[in-house]
């Protein structure tokens, strides 16, 4: 009987290429997403590298196209692909009790999309690389001479039309394929953040698409949309452009709060405190954040009176980021907290951090603070607080936690543990000495500096060699662990999502009969008998499904 359920074998090209199954999609998803994550990586080595001489080491050209490739790549092809191509499909059908996503050949047209975006990029090392930053702002990017910049529009524009395909997928599954008995209010947290972030994706970004197409087509076809001199206006850019892309901000950190959200109660063994307020907290965060995006502008010529609104909608925003916090620390409050390696990455690597970031937020929130600030080293270390400490220190937990779930094997723990305080200790050293830099007067996107802001500066580059080699240690240890690694069992935390009450790798079509569902997630934490993590062993006691 096992063996007729077992999946005819198919070859790679039918495995892999023509799949159309969510699980190996979001693996595909996640696989091109490290592979640009370590090319992204290298390019902030490169500028790490080229200041930690005054004088630079690098032509300031190739500065330039370092952090514009950069951050580019980090943004469009690593966290978002990351946090929602590969965690978002691989769980979201687990969780709602789905076998798959409502509509598989558009997911499969998505992940092949977001793959041919980033060839794209790629093809810019070659004939030319973007060096007009991740904003692009006109006049320069009209200005600018070879293919660069018409890469990096065709490569955006590429991105969004998967993304925009992703997330009317992901609204459909969730409105419409959850399993029997499993209301809005019984939804995993993490398909609570992937529902919002989907409807970000759908109505952000085409604000984006509208910003590029008029820049190509200032470039190229004689249009003046950014020419002021003929009645354009660049600012008409920056608004449409950040009306994307600040909600981005959050695109790019609510899965990472789904993410958060569903490991801390499994190692607090503790239902999660304040479920509700953490499920709806993600509506407002997603609502506000279309109403924030001017607060990038405040240097760019606006009134002040103008920025006073932004100004104060930007601040209300963290209430409901404050929310998840207090009912996070409120979750590991009195818990039998277990800190594995996931948990270590989710509780002081990301709340430790991403608070840091958050609070950095606020001051730069404030029109004049922001008028000193926004042009320094102060607004790096803030971005790569929310990003780094945020969003890829989260990345670094779910891997971890949900390793074992997608390969069947466990990891070595001890490297687990290395890898985690390279990326703290080295995201302390390399982002926090940038809050001097930045009060001190140090211009951000330059590749020469005073000699007065050298010491920081090579404390900085180190911090990101250490990142580097924690990079390494964690690439090294999941990819031998995915063949060499321990067998586990199907549920080796004692979770209670849907995804670990099936077999690790979960089957094609993931349920053999699809689930009733009588509770939300986290209730079963309320039996004394689940009080305590199972040993991550070859052999643990199964958990009650």
């Amino acid at each position: 009987m096992e063996a007729a359920l077992q999946p005819p074998r198919r070859s790679f090209v039918r495995e892999w290429i023509f799949t159309v199954d969510h699980k190996k999609i979001g693996i595909m998803y996640g696989v091109t997403a490290l592979f640009f994550f370590l090319l992204g990586g290298l390019f902030a080595l490169l500028v790490r590298t080229d200041l930690l001489s005054p004088s630079g080491i690098f032509t300031a050209q190739n500065y330039n196209e370092f952090f514009t490739m950069h951050a580019t790549i980090m943004i469009f092809a690593v966290i978002i692909p990351l946090l929602t191509g590969a965690f978002g499909n691989y769980l979201v059908p687990l969780h709602i009790g789905a076998r798959d996503m409502a509509f598989p050949r558009m997911n499969a047209l998505s992940y092949w999309l977001y793959l041919a975006s980033g060839f794209v990029l790629l093809l810019s090392m070659v004939f030319g690389m973007p060096d007009a930053g991740w904003t692009s702002y006109p006049p320069y990017s009209v200005q600018a001479q070879g293919p660069g910049i018409d890469l990096w529009v065709t490569a955006l524009h590429i991105a969004g039309l998967s993304s925009i395909l992703g997330s009317i997928n992901f609204i459909v599954t969730i409105h419409k394929m959850r399993a029997p008995g499993m209301t809005y209010n019984r939804m995993s947290l993490f398909t609570w953040s992937m529902l919002v972030t989907a409807y970000m994706q759908l109505f952000g970004t085409p604000a984006l698409a509208g910003a590029i197409t008029t820049l190509i087509s200032d470039r190229h076809f004689g249009t003046v949309f950014f020419n002021s001199s003929a009645g354009g206006d660049p600012m008409l850019y920056q608004h449409l452009f950040w009306f994307y892309s600040h909600p981005a901000v959050y695109i790019m950190i609510l899965p990472a709060f789904g993410i958060v959200s569903e490991i801390l109660p499994v190692f607090a063994r503790k239902p999660i405190f304040g479920y509700h307020a953490i499920a709806y907290s993600s509506i407002a965060i997603g609502f506000l954040g279309f109403f924030v995006w001017a607060h990038h502008m405040f240097v760019a010529g606006m009134a002040m009176a103008t920025g006073i609104p932004f100004m104060i909608s930007s601040m209300i925003i963290a209430v409901p980021t404050s929310v998840k916090i207090f009912n996070w620390l409120a979750t590991l409050w009195r818990g039998s907290v277990e800190y594995t390696v996931p948990m270590m990455f989710a509780s002081l690597g990301f709340i430790g951090s991403f608070i840091i970031g958050g609070f950095s937020g606020v001051i730069v929130a404030a029109v004049p603070l922001d008028m000193q600030l926004h042009d320094t080293y102060f607004i790096v270390a803030h971005i790569h607080y929310v990003l780094f400490g945020g969003s890829v220190m989260v990345i670094m937990a779910g891997l971890h936690f949900w390793f074992p779930k997608v390969t069947g094997r466990m990891y070595n723990t001890k490297l687990g543990y290395l890898s985690f305080w390279l990326y703290f200790i080295g995201t302390q050293v390399a982002f926090f000495p940038m809050h001097f830099l930045g009060l001190a007067g140090m211009p951000r996107r330059i590749a020469s500096y005073a000699p007065v802001f050298q010491f920081w500066n090579d404390v900085s580059s180190i911090g990101a060699y250490i990142l580097g080699l924690g990079t390494l240690v964690i690439v090294s240890n999941l990819l031998y662990s995915a063949k060499r690694g321990k067998k586990v069992a199907a549920n080796p935390w004692g979770a209670q999502t849907l995804e670990w009450t099936i077999s690790s790798p979960p089957p094609e079509h993931n349920f053999d009969d699809l689930p009733v569902v009588t509770s939300n997630p986290y209730q079963p934490y309320t039996d004394p008998n689940l009080r305590k993590v199972p040993n991550a062993n070859p052999n643990p006691t199964p958990s009650p499904v």
